[in-house]
């Protein structure tokens, strides 16, 4: 009789420490082993598994000690599962070669499982602005459809009284301010070469153009056919635009003035603190080279070229 008392008084002691919705998903979850095949990619899933270092390091884990956290999936209607958290685990077991991998299985609807799948996520040390971008945009999508929903998003049902927003909720989860986050989705309008220069200054891979985050949010209010025009004026000039440059190149496309001859004289103005650089007219060298050679090519040619020059001077001169 004791002991279901105390059984009692600890049910009532968890249930005072719980909410609802964790215990309703204590009750719906279990634990099982599934081989990777029949578990499918969250769709439009915005965090890119990448064969890095990283993941080299991880597959070794694996191969070593197993996935020792399980991955979150949640059960399908028309049979299989699909993956909510753990990408990467389960891209490492598959490298590893691992037959099943640990799941915890759980009923989501498809709002509970972005939120679920964007916050886990961003908990990683390295986070790309194009992931941030699109896992922001579905996840305040998600919180806009739930309303007055708040046991979700763990945000108290005094704060949404009282007006505060979806993406208010969101800066406090995430770090980033509300005016931050909003940056980070107009950068889903960016065309996918554009994006991938933001992407670059937080990978600084050699060789790479790269642009900061402020002036692509001004030109992801181009449209698609400028922003290709401006892609390629960068590619062939190999320089992306400033802050004020980009703020003149969308102020023009406003005004229905953008044209390849603009975005050409505003990328050529002299940007504050920058090296002096020696132009030329690309139609004078174009000759020279077959048609779509990268500029930095270019450059490293005809430098070679000169150095070859300036020794034949000189051993002329001897």
């Amino acid at each position: 009789m004791a002991a279901k008392s105390a059984a009692g008084l600890l049910t009532s002691v968890d249930s005072m420490f719980t909410t609802q919705e964790e215990r309703d998903n204590a009750q719906r979850s279990y634990v099982i082993d599934l081989p990777t095949t029949e578990i499918s990619d969250f769709p439009d899933h915005p965090f890119k598994v990448r064969m890095d270092e990283e993941m080299e390091q991880m597959v070794e884990s694996v191969k070593e000690r197993g996935v020792l956290s399980p991955v979150l999936v949640r059960p399908m209607p028309d049979g299989g599962y699909q993956m909510v958290s753990g990408h990467r685990r389960k891209f490492a077991s598959e490298l590893a070669e691992l037959p099943t991998v640990p799941c915890i299985v759980r009923e989501l609807t498809d709002d509970e499982a972005i939120i679920i799948m964007v916050d886990s996520n961003l908990q990683r040390e390295r986070v790309l602005p194009s992931e941030k971008a699109f896992a922001y945009k579905m996840k305040l999508d998600a919180m806009n459809r739930q309303g007055q929903r708040t046991d979700l998003t763990s945000s108290p049902l005094d704060k949404k009284l009282k007006g505060v927003t979806s993406a208010q909720q969101l800066g406090e989860k995430s770090g980033d301010s509300q005016p931050q986050i909003y940056r980070y989705i107009r950068l889903t309008n960016l065309v996918p070469e554009l994006l991938d220069m933001v992407d670059n200054t937080v990978l600084k891979e050699k060789g790479t153009l790269q642009m900061a985050l402020r002036p692509a949010v001004e030109l992801s209010y181009l449209p698609e056919n400028e922003q290709n025009a401006l892609l390629g004026v960068m590619e062939s000039e190999d320089c992306t635009p400033s802050h004020a440059q980009a703020i003149k190149i969308r102020d023009f496309s406003e005004k229905g003035k953008l044209n390849p001859d603009v975005i050409l004289s505003i990328m050529q103005e002299e940007k504050p603190n920058q090296v002096e650089q020696f132009k030329m007219p690309r139609n004078r060298i174009d000759k020279f080279f077959p048609a779509g050679t990268p500029a930095q090519k270019i450059e490293d040619t005809i430098v070679k070229a000169l150095e070859m020059y300036r020794r034949r001077e000189r051993g002329r001169e001897r």
